[in-house]
């Protein structure tokens, strides 16, 4: 995998792991790689990008040198997914404060709505090694 987008999620969440499901399924060229939010990798590529206020709620795509976090993460995510899902881009003609806004919400009670775990997900050997900064 040369170059990948690097998915940050936060790892013990269950609907950010049904997340990672989704783009791995939707994403047969392997562009993106995934980093739980719990890694030592997250605090390193955290610090290099400048990310700034990163909480376990907070979405981090890496993608060409670039640093994405919140709503403009997940769009720019669905932007180079198959299916219609790139069509989720149009969004971004939505101010980023009102999108940030509703992305802050639904993050803030994800836990309530679905879940979560005691421990970081383990990836299957199938898409192991899609996995950066995971000792599994």
């Amino acid at each position: 995998m040369n170059n990948p987008h690097i998915v940050i999620f936060d790892g013990v969440c269950n609907f950010c792991n049904g997340a990672v499901h989704f783009i791995i399924n939707r994403d047969p060229e392997g562009t993106f790689a995934f980093t739980p939010m719990q890694s030592e990798l997250t605090r390193e590529l955290t610090q290099r990008f400048n990310v700034p206020n990163v909480g376990m709620d907070t979405l981090v795509l890496i993608k060409h040198g670039e640093c994405y976090v919140l709503s403009d993460a997940a769009l720019e995510i669905a932007k180079d997914l198959k299916g219609p899902w790139r069509f989720c881009y149009a969004f971004k003609v939505v101010p980023g404060p009102i999108r940030d806004a509703v992305y802050k919400l639904f993050a803030r009670n994800r836990y309530t709505l679905f879940g979560k775990k005691d421990v970081c997900m383990v990836p299957t050997e199938e898409v192991k090694s899609r996995f950066l900064g995971t000792n599994t």
